[in-house]
């Protein structure tokens, strides 16, 4: 198979890389990223050098970079491509519009022109909006996006369905509950919390920390999607979730306590605007059709999360300190041009 992956240096698109890799060593797979401030060629250290994976830096709002990158007749365009912090969206919407509306519709349409057989938009559990505590949000729920960044990630939505039935896309698409695991970029809740109790510096908490969230390592997450991109079905969406929803405040006491850290640690903040107060989602359409579950229980994937972080500290003050940026702009400068990940 030949493989257009966009967003590919980011937490999730990074995991699916090399799991890809590792699993179907004999496929190609082209990495296209922007590598902006969530991207880091670091997460593929294992993989760079390896010849069935290639990079060219690139934005998918480039129609004339995505024709030139995009294979002819490759099997399938994996979008993980997306502004994705909800904060940042809340200070500044219009980025998160361009990118994740504007850029899928670019995207869908080179996609096309190029003659791809699939298209698996890879979108988020936040297009269904906040859950009360009896719902659990399935693939035919109405879509109730409560802020910009999920707003646009329903648009984009909106726009593949749309190339399914306009143009007859094969597409695919997946909603995934919160993920955590290793490479994470630490503003994101759980690799934050981690690296401030390592260092015993507060941890935010917005609100009362009740809000409900469903967390799945990144490993699972991957699993089903590939599984999705190999056998799910034209057109159809599937839902990929942990199935334990619980409250932010206990998955932060859980971190304290197993780096030995006290709770005072924990800082309450203003609640962000707008904030949701449940996601949940129904995984039992990819489980009875594509024969897929969980196997990391939160637990197990907690410890082994803290202990990778633990372990990689390099990684981690390079992150925080940007360092990976700089290194970006003098091996790339401000051009957007093609080149193997050095």
């Amino acid at each position: 198979m030949k493989l257009f992956v966009t967003g590919g240096a980011g937490f999730i698109g990074s995991q699916f890389i090399r799991d890809w890799v590792k699993r179907f060593p004999q496929d190609q797979i082209i990495n296209f990223d922007k590598l902006t401030y969530a991207g880091n060629l670091a997460n593929l250290a294992s993989v760079e050098f390896n010849n069935s994976y290639s990079f060219i830096r690139g934005d998918i709002r480039d129609s004339d970079a995505l024709l030139e990158a995009i294979p002819h007749g490759a099997d399938a365009v994996v979008h993980f491509a997306a502004e994705s912090h909800v904060d940042r969206s809340i200070h500044g919407a219009a980025e998160f519009v361009s990118t994740n509306a504007l850029g899928t519709q670019v995207l869908l349409d080179a996609s096309r022109h190029r003659k791809v057989a699939r298209f698996m938009h890879i979108s988020t559990d936040e297009v269904g909006g906040s859950m009360n505590s009896e719902e659990w949000l399935k693939e035919d729920s109405p879509l109730k996006p409560r802020s910009p960044y999920a707003a646009s990630k329903t648009a984009a939505e909106h726009l593949v369905r749309a190339a399914g039935e306009t143009f007859g896309t094969d597409f695919v698409v997946t909603r995934t509950s919160n993920n955590y695991g290793p490479f994470q970029f630490p503003e994101k809740l759980l690799p934050l919390a981690i690296c401030n109790a390592m260092e015993n510096k507060p941890i935010p908490v917005y609100g009362d920390g009740m809000q409900v969230r469903d967390w799945i390592h990144v490993e699972d997450n991957c699993r089903a999607l590939i599984a999705t991109l190999r056998d799910g079905r034209a057109g159809q969406t599937y839902h990929i979730g942990g199935g334990f929803p619980r409250p932010n405040r206990y998955v932060l006491e859980s971190i304290l306590a197993l780096l030995g850290r006290p709770k005072s640690l924990l800082a309450p903040t203003k609640d962000r605007l707008g904030h949701d107060r449940r996601y949940a989602v129904n995984f039992d359409k990819i489980a009875r059709e594509l024969n897929w579950r969980p196997l990391i229980s939160f637990q197990d994937g907690l410890r082994q999360t803290i202990r990778w972080y633990q372990e990689n500290q390099d990684w981690v003050k390079a992150v925080r300190s940007c360092q990976y940026l700089n290194y970006y702009k003098e091996q790339y400068g401000e051009s957007l041009a093609s080149a193997k990940a050095a």
